[in-house]
């Protein structure tokens, strides 16, 4: 058995004493004593640092196994080797809890200009896309025009008629990959009714 959890068992046993023995008739002296024990056990556990009740929580912890398996055990711990960043909590809550649209214009433009066709091919008018396209070219002129420093905008704008023509193009092309419905299978009470030359 470990020294923490003795010396756990120990004030355990004496708790239970002190509870059986009030409730067992004792004399007003002797309850007085044991009052008098309990503030000297308390005074005690005051006067101990925070430093040793950490030390001690820590070790029995360990005693316990409550640090086995920790998520980067034997692992360098990710980032601790990079140059000091001042946003480094930032950039970590929007790598851990996946959160899109922050950042600056530069980057985000940059991110949706590489998914923009994908986006187009969701849409199903040509007046939607020419909207889309029209508002993407706005906000790249408007990234440009800022002066508030942070990466340059190197998104380039699109040409709304030729990125209708390959949408279309797209979208075709998606039209004549769809196979056509096979025949429906019909039961054998409906071909036994239907008959061969029936239909």
């Amino acid at each position: 058995m470990s020294g923490g959890s003795a010396g756990f068992r120990r004030r355990l046993e004496r708790a239970a004493e002190v509870r059986s023995y009030r409730g067992a008739g004792i004399s007003a002296e002797e309850e007085a004593t044991l009052d008098a024990l309990d503030a000297q056990e308390r005074d005690k556990r005051r006067k101990v640092s925070d430093a040793a009740r950490a030390e001690y929580l820590v070790r029995d912890a360990m005693a316990q196994g409550k640090f086995d398996n920790l998520k980067y055990a034997g692992k360098p711990i990710p980032g601790l080797g990079d140059s000091y960043d001042p946003d480094w909590w930032v950039k970590g809550l929007i790598q851990r809890e996946n959160i899109s649209g922050l950042g600056p214009a530069a980057i985000l433009l940059r991110a949706e200009d590489a998914h923009l066709d994908a986006t187009l091919d969701a849409l199903s008018t040509e007046q939607q896309v020419q909207d889309l396209l029209q508002d993407f070219n706005k906000r790249v002129v408007d990234a440009r025009r800022q002066l508030q420093g942070g990466p340059p905008v190197i998104t380039k704008t699109r040409d709304v008629e030729v990125e209708l023509d390959r949408w279309r193009n797209r979208r075709a092309a998606r039209v004549v990959e769809v196979p056509a419905e096979p025949e429906p299978v019909r039961s054998w009470w409906q071909r036994l009714w239907k008959g061969p030359g029936r239909g």
